[in-house]
């Protein structure tokens, strides 16, 4: 049964494995945002309770 054959499979998955393993995270970890996020500002928003009126 040529199912049973792991010459073609086992190189497949460990070629696989090794582009996951080695070469896409240094791929990615190369990528720079384009925009750099801003801080926004310290200030506090004022927050009021709210009384519902069917309570």
């Amino acid at each position: 049964m040529p199912q049973l054959n792991p010459a073609p499979w086992l190189a497949i998955l460990l070629f696989s494995w090794f582009i996951f393993l080695a070469i896409i995270p240094q791929k990615i970890s190369v990528y720079l945002f384009p925009n750099n996020p801003t801080p926004q500002s310290t200030r506090t928003t004022d927050m009021t309770p709210w009384n519902w009126p069917w309570q």
